[in-house]
């Protein structure tokens, strides 16, 4: 038993760097291991800590070390530990805010196990309900139930308090308090429930090759490329179902929880309650329990977003990454993790196999994973065809041929899937008398128009003002609406084509935005028998409608107009991702393979006519030699470094600083170049591409921390992000 706990405060100062000795009293040493969680006095403070390390001594003196105030109950399993030490390594954080990561939902803000009253048949009521003893309907009532379960919730019994304490008062049953589940809307109540459907040729092939890996337990990485309707999540089902029966675990990540119900359904449906689900919508008390169900073993399957890659599984056998090509699996706040490469460095750790899925995987993928193919879709039925339409002479929103086809499956009662990735009614408003367009006043970004609220907003800060009557400059009322967002569409085509029979229903970020809307609308037009979804990229993420014959795409280009290396690839797998949604089941039999409108103004671009081809093999190689010979991933590493601070003049100051302390071989440094403003503070930033991943990602984590403790720049924030998106 250690006589030292070296503790890592949760303090989030990026200049404090612990860990830090602390004594343990007798009673602690043998309850404190790694991974324990201690409340201890810090700076005047107590503060919550993890112990990262034990030691029989320290080289502090005696005299100088402290106690800790208390142990909680909870702990981090040590492999998540260490997880989080390479995380604050590899993302130029700190060890502090990469435990954060790991932490039991709600431990910083004391959140715990919730005890209800609970009522337990005795022996002496098993007899009395088989004896003489006088007893009341109600009172046999609750017996019976208790001696059908053995136990229940006082609430559950159908009694009162007062009825169950006479009860336990005769000694026929006993109340004492018991940690209730909370449990979430979504979980499964019993055991499995649906048996697997038999396998084709392809998924058999692949199947035998992930339980050769499965068996090896040599943590082996592969990448799962099947088209859109090819049966990948039957293969993530089986799998599953092969580490379960060896007694080990699996984590199923997804790129967004509201939108992809159906996956989370089927694993529901196939394993029951052994399934847990984590995500952020849950409330801190339904996470902490669907948490500690994963560390007591008694949930063997985590379903859930990026941050389920933490989930406190031992014997961990199996990872899943669903739409593996999804920007979501990159956290935003520091550290700013991308968990595609936690999910690998985890795999490697407990030597789990990780299987990447997706119609249109990423090149870096492609080019380190070893590929695993389905080729054809599992009903039979071929990819459906795609029509690029030129849009370069034509005003409307819409293409002829588009409004067409529309009108065509009203008539026919099917359904259809239109995409416009800009929300809102129009994209900004101007002055037709003087020129003046309506800005945020924190961020310099024009404002969108919501029609449906009557506001103008920001979509970076959130800064929100009523439709504007008149110009503020000249007082002019000849305000112009530019271009046209989801919103606008639904109107619109809800004038052209809306019937009681025949609904548009719109699925973007602003509906998203209440809790469970996102997923009620999905159901919504899943159920309806016929009618348009509108919305986002959010309606092409891997939605399996089995009666949606047509799909469109509405100004496909626009991310081909973004300044980022990734713009072919996000265009490419947005196309093709939609394309996937016609077509399948009732959609694509008697011969129908389903129809894809792209809509256009550049109907050249590679991308766009590639991904009309279906030709995802011939897109990835010339990307992958476009990115070789321009040196991006994945034959370099980019590293961005932001400075911001609301002071004028602070923030390129603080970027320059830093890359002046840059200095790491093979490392070319772009900048400091300024960035628009955000949130009313000015910023700066430092791109670093470099061909030696880990000596770079030290010299930048050094050059900031450096920097960061200059009285100079105090004031200013630095953010570290290691592959950008």
């Amino acid at each position: 038993m250690a006589a030292i706990a070296q503790v890592e405060p949760l303090t989030t100062a990026r200049a404090l760097r612990g860990p830090f000795d602390y004594r343990l009293p007798d009673g602690l040493r043998a309850r404190v291991e790694v991974g324990s969680m201690l409340i201890v006095p810090f700076g005047g403070r107590e503060l919550l800590g993890v112990v990262v390390g034990l030691a029989d001594r320290s080289e502090v003196a005696d005299d100088r070390l402290v106690a800790p105030v208390r142990a909680l109950e909870l702990g981090v399993p040590p492999d998540l530990v260490a997880l989080s030490e390479w995380i604050a390594d590899e993302y130029c954080s700190t060890r502090a805010r990469a435990l954060g990561l790991v932490l039991p939902p709600g431990a910083s803000a004391g959140a715990r196990p919730r005890r209800a009253l609970t009522a337990v048949l005795t022996d002496q009521g098993r007899a009395a309900l088989t004896g003489a003893a006088r007893l009341t309907d109600g009172q046999r009532s609750v017996l019976g139930a208790l001696r059908q379960r053995g136990e229940l919730p006082a609430t559950a019994t159908g009694a009162d308090h007062g009825a169950l304490r006479r009860l336990a008062a005769r000694g026929l049953i006993e109340l004492v308090h018991r940690e209730a589940r909370r449990r979430p809307a979504h979980a499964a109540v019993g055991a499995r429930a649906l048996a697997a459907p038999e396998l084709n040729q392809d998924q058999l092939a692949v199947l035998a090759e992930l339980d050769e890996a499965i068996a090896a337990r040599r943590g082996e990485r592969v990448l799962l490329h099947g088209v859109t309707g090819s049966g990948k999540t039957e293969i993530y089902l089986q799998a599953a179902a092969r580490v379960l029966d060896q007694g080990r675990s699996a984590i199923v990540l997804v790129p967004e929880i509201a939108l992809t119900p159906q996956i989370v359904g089927r694993f529901i449906d196939r394993f029951g309650d052994t399934v847990a689900v984590l995500h952020s919508r849950l409330s801190v008390g339904e996470r902490l329990d669907e948490w500690r169900r994963l560390r007591r073993g008694e949930a063997r399957v985590c379903v859930g977003p990026r941050s389920a890659v933490f989930a406190p599984l031992a014997d961990l056998g199996l990872i899943v990454l669903d739409e593996e090509h999804d920007a979501s699996y990159k956290h935003e706040g520091d550290p700013r993790y991308d968990a595609r490469l936690v999910a690998e460095r985890r795999s490697e750790q407990v030597g789990a196999v990780l299987v990447a899925g997706s119609a249109t995987p990423r090149p870096e993928s492609v080019h380190r994973l070893r590929r695993l193919r389905l080729p054809h879709r599992v009903d039979g039925q071929a990819l459906p065809s795609i029509e690029v339409l030129d849009m370069r002479d034509r005003a409307h929103a819409l293409h002829p041929e588009t409004s067409a086809a529309l009108a065509d499956l009203r008539r026919a009662g099917g359904k259809a899937i239109v995409l416009l990735n800009r929300r809102g009614w129009s994209n900004f408003l101007s002055c037709r008398a003087c020129g003046h367009a309506w800005s945020c006043p924190s961020c310099d970004v024009t404002l969108v128009l919501h029609r449906a609220g009557g506001q103008v907003c920001c979509h970076h800060c959130g800064h929100r003002e009523p439709l504007p009557r008149r110009c503020p400059e000249c007082a002019s009322v000849s305000v112009a609406r530019h271009g046209v967002g989801t919103e606008r569409l639904e109107a619109e085509l809800d004038a052209a084509l809306g019937t009681s029979d025949f609904e548009v229903f719109r699925l973007d970020a602003d509906v998203a935005a209440t809790a469970g809307r996102g997923a009620a609308q999905l159901r919504r037009f899943e159920r309806a028998g016929s009618g348009v979804l509108v919305g986002t990229q959010m309606v092409a993420k891997g939605h399996d409608f089995p009666d949606v014959g047509l799909a469109v795409v509405v100004d496909a280009d626009s991310t081909l107009r973004f300044p980022d290396f990734r713009a072919e690839e996000r265009t490419f797998a947005l196309v093709s991702q939609l394309a996937g949604r016609a077509g399948r089941g009732r959609a694509g039999r008697d011969g129908a393979r389903g129809r894809v409108l792209v809509q256009t103004l550049a109907p050249e671009a590679s991308s766009i006519r590639l991904a009309a081809r279906h030709d995802a093999d011939g897109f990835l190689t010339a990307e992958l030699a476009r990115r070789e010979a321009l040196g991006y991933p994945p034959f370099a590493d980019l590293i961005r470094v932001v400075c911001s601070s609301s002071r004028a003049g602070a923030a390129p100051v603080a970027a320059a600083a830093v890359a002046e302390r840059i200095s790491a071989p093979g490392a070319t440094l772009l900048g400091p170049a300024p960035l628009f403003r955000l949130r009313g503070r000015e910023r700066s930033q430092i791109v670093i591409k470099a061909s030696q991943r880990p000596e770079a990602v030290a010299a930048v984590g050094r050059a900031v921390q450096a920097t960061a403790a200059q009285r100079d720049h105090r004031g200013v924030s630095f953010s570290v992000d290691v592959d950008p998106q």
